[in-house]
């Protein structure tokens, strides 16, 4: 290994490493698929190792690329911090990266967005969405450098803040069939429909605790849906399929307008937080000043 590490190729295997693909970070850095592949192999020649995993989805680091990405994400938020210092704080440049679960990033992270950039404007952002599993393991690996989740108590190697209070609803259609408008009692959700998040959900998760707290012995069972997302899952319960148990966040329009309709269910609160996912140090450069604006100005929710 040579005594220096060129910083143009560490930038340019931060990028690829936190993609996982070659051809995103060529978009990312405006080079060319080529010059991307030889910068990270001029790099691994300076190592004297290699640092990645190619494979048909991609690349992935080995450990050795492990090791490395940490320092590569240690520079990139040193040169952040220098180019905030040297320009002032109300000048930020350069991209904003976050990760989010679906229902947060649909209902809460829009607005927080429009108010940071009318602030600071000219930025880019990238927001990567998934479930509450694949947020917690892109800010693990350094992929985002923070995001924001749904019920999750704790996660190996991160911190997580709480951020906001929620609630899943159990609502219907107000045109649903009789036997899923009459559910009054927690014995009726045994007979009827009930719309479920995929597992890896921390909504689904949130549910799943609540009704064994509650006393219900209640999982899928033949003639419910599991469906991939909020907006599918209100989609569902707009058209009569069943009962969805949807964040208060999420169906505010719903509700005011008089299309879904909140069951009356006294014995079962699903109560829930929404949560930063943070990593050991706290996050600088323009994701610590978007933190910081957030934890100012929180959005809110109007109770219908």
């Amino acid at each position: 290994m040579t005594n220096r590490l060129d910083p143009r190729r560490l930038e340019t295997f931060r990028v690829v490493a936190t993609t996982g693909q070659v051809s995103a970070a060529s978009r990312l850095l405006h080079l060319s698929q080529p010059a991307v592949t030889a910068q990270v192999r001029q790099l691994e020649r300076e190592c004297g190792q290699p640092l990645l995993v190619r494979t048909a989805r991609g690349v992935r680091l080995n450990e050795a690329g492990q090791r490395l990405l940490a320092y590569a994400l240690r520079h990139h938020q040193l040169l952040e911090e220098a180019a905030l210092a040297v320009a002032g704080e109300d000048v930020l440049k350069g991209e904003l990266v976050l990760a989010a679960s679906t229902t947060l990033a649909s209902y809460v992270v829009p607005d927080l967005l429009a108010s940071f950039l009318r602030v600071h404007r000219g930025l880019r952002v990238r927001l990567e969405v998934g479930n509450s599993e694949q947020v917690l393991g892109w800010v693990g690996e350094g992929r985002a450098p923070l995001g924001l989740v749904e019920g999750h108590a704790r996660a190996a190697g991160l911190r997580l803040e709480h951020y906001l209070d929620d609630e899943l609803l159990p609502v219907v259609a107000t045109h649903a069939p009789g036997e899923i408008l009459q559910v009054r009692t927690l014995d009726m959700l045994q007979t009827v429909p009930l719309l479920w998040r995929e597992p890896g959900s921390g909504t689904r998760a949130v549910l799943e605790r609540a009704l064994k707290r509650a006393g219900v012995r209640r999982g899928p069972q033949a003639g419910d849906l599991q469906l991939g997302g909020t907006e599918t899952i209100k989609g569902a319960v707009a058209a009569g399929l069943g009962v969805g148990f949807l964040s208060r966040w999420s169906i505010q329009a719903e509700l005011s307008s008089g299309r879904f309709r909140v069951l009356p269910l006294p014995d079962l609160r699903v109560r829930r937080t929404f949560s930063w996912v943070l990593p050991v140090d706290a996050p600088a450069g323009i994701a610590g000043h978007f933190l910081r604006h957030a934890r100012e100005a929180p959005p809110s929710l109007a109770h219908p």
